[in-house]
């Protein structure tokens, strides 16, 4: 029986496309149909032979997956790239389809590598081993869907199957372990493409999937042959105009009324980069602004806001304990007279804190409260620590206190505004800020210090996500930083106002009030879930029916003639 040449993304596997041994795959090296294959033939290649080609193919796709990730994270902040998105999703498909699931996972390991170890290089500010233990756990997820690559693809219409497993894939890993890590989903590479405008009909998560689709496409175009190349190029163009057609119609949202909010960035003293070195002075800083705002409202050089955002830790002490910090605060609501957000580390008992954001009225004081829903493992809380209890190194010597998440799913009220509050890392997870918004938020703000990263990328990284909730969610979002990144976006994620990074700066702005919800937000996790269950049902469906086969009986032709239940070596490696 002729064959062709090998390739180096030829199966090796014993699985065929939609496990029944139907359709021929693309990539399979015999030039003979599938349902009529013999099952038996010549005695194949030597052992050694055979193992030294399958080592040289899986040596290559794993250099090129390597390469494939490196490409994924130039798709975000700083270079933005966001083209090489579905470029490298095909890379990461090319390279782990055709392999048996038990080699697969090792070039979709490459890619997290080649991907998470860049995008997050940032994470060095914080410490070399947070940046390796993160990165690394976020690689091996990837790894994990490498394999599952491995059998999806062997079903028909395997591009759809494929692009579930990856939203999967994000949704988990932006969940789980602990509180997971969303960065890096790949919606968060399109908010300056014609893609963006899908985001207030699909979310983050659709985006992602049509992404994905689309890379899935592209790899099935490479690998086609005759008519399956016309079809594939015809789907890849379909899913791109649909991923892109909102931008010809996007989505309005609904704006009832306007309101002037004011964003404080105080800065942060010395190299900018700890904000607990004169942390007296961070808040003072922030004090100082607000009372200079004051005076600036007062001779009509700006208007009066009806309230004003300070960011994240812009005290870093309680200040229902701490005297000084409670007169800074009540000195400036005093001087602007409006409530103020205050972003505020709390008291907890001896063991615990809460990031929170404070609705400081002027003579009341404090009023509402949110708590970040999300704190960060090892960079915020410990997890695991009574295990280590009577420890103090490392880690548990930077964070003698645990920070407890918050639960809150009704919006502040903020001077008569439903405020949906987003603490720094929360902006990039759906579930607090959707909730908020199921409750009637009209207006979105993020208080956020990224004084630990203001000499890396992560700052851009994160407005980005900023500018996506925007669009996702039909909303006004201003945020607020200690020393950048500030700024004021529109519902189209248009930046209206920015602060200068590492510089002092109040921005003052008159911003829409949205009423009701996007589709996006309306989809809520469902779309997540479905990807979810949708991957699940490919395994079993691919899985099942080959386990089976492979414990009964053999049968030849259609005449019901018996067959040994045993079969030799080659008939197991071809089956």
């Amino acid at each position: 029986m002729p064959i062709t040449s090998p390739t180096w993304f030829a199966e090796d596997g014993p699985l065929h496309e939609g496990g029944h041994g139907g359709d021929p795959d693309p990539l399979d090296n015999s030039s003979t149909p599938a349902a009529g294959r013999s099952r038996v033939g010549p005695k194949g290649p030597d052992p050694l032979r055979r193992s030294a080609g399958t080592f040289a193919s899986v040596f290559l796709r794993t250099v090129l997956a390597l390469v494939a990730g490196v490409g994924l994270s130039l798709a975000f902040e700083p270079v933005a790239a966001a083209f090489l998105v579905p470029v490298a999703v095909a890379g990461f498909v090319l390279t782990t389809r055709g392999l048996r699931p038990g080699r697969a996972w090792i070039p979709g390991l490459a890619f997290g590598v080649g991907f998470y170890f860049v995008l997050i290089f940032w994470m060095r500010a914080v410490g070399t081993d947070a940046w390796l233990a993160l990165a690394g756990i976020e690689a091996l997820f990837y790894g994990v869907l490498g394999s599952a690559t491995a059998v999806l693809t062997r079903r028909r219409a395997w591009p759809l199957w494929f692009a579930a497993a990856w939203v999967a894939m994000e949704v988990v890993r932006s969940s789980w372990p602990f509180s997971g890590m969303p960065w890096g989903r790949l919606a968060f590479a399109v908010v300056d493409t014609p893609v963006a405008d899908t985001l207030a009909y699909a979310g983050s998560v659709g985006v992602s999937f049509l992404l994905a689709l689309l890379g899935a496409l592209l790899a099935r175009l490479v690998v086609a042959r005759g008519r399956g190349r016309w079809v594939s190029a015809a789907a890849l163009a379909g899913v791109a105009v649909v991923a892109a057609s909102p931008a010809v119609a996007p989505y309005h949202p609904t704006m009832r009324g306007a309101t002037t909010v004011a964003a404080v960035q105080g800065d942060v003293p010395g190299n900018g980069d700890d904000i607990l070195l004169d942390y007296r002075q961070v808040t003072q800083n922030h004090v100082d602004a607000t009372v200079g705002l004051a005076a600036d409202v007062s001779a009509g050089r700006e208007p009066r806001p009806d309230f004003v955002v300070w960011p994240e830790n812009s005290t870093a002490v309680d200040p229902f304990i701490d005297a000084q910090t409670n007169a800074g605060i009540q000195a400036a609501s005093s001087a602007i007279g409006v409530p103020i957000l205050v972003g505020a580390i709390v008291d907890a008992g001896p063991s615990h804190v809460l990031n929170q954001g404070i609705v400081w009225n002027p003579g009341t004081g404090a009023a509402d409260r949110y708590t970040k829903w999300h704190p960060v493992p090892y960079g915020e809380y410990i997890p695991f620590r009574s295990f280590l209890s009577g420890k103090n190194f490392g880690r548990l010597a930077v964070i003698s206190r645990d920070m407890l998440a918050g639960t809150r799913t009704q919006p502040l009220t903020i001077a008569g505004v439903r405020v949906a509050d987003a603490i720094c890392f929360d902006v990039a997870y759906d579930d607090g800020l959707y909730a908020q918004l199921d409750h009637d938020a009209q207006l979105v703000t993020v208080q956020t210090s990224n004084a630990t990263f203001i000499h890396t990328t992560q700052i851009e990284q994160q407005f980005a996500i900023s500018r996506l909730r925007a669009i996702e969610t039909g909303r006004w979002v201003v945020v607020a930083a200690t020393n950048g990144i500030s700024g004021i976006i529109a519902p189209d994620g248009t930046v209206v106002d920015r602060a200068g990074i590492r510089t002092r700066d109040v921005l003052v702005q008159r911003v829409g009030l949205g009423v009701g919800v996007t589709p996006a937000v309306w989809l809520g996790a469902w779309t997540g879930r479905a990807c979810e269950a949708l991957t699940v049902l490919g395994l079993l469906l691919t899985l099942v029916p080959y386990r089976r086969r492979q414990h009964r009986p053999r049968s030849e032709g259609s005449r019901g003639r018996e067959v040994p239940t045993s079969v030799t070596t080659e008939e197991q490696r071809e089956g």
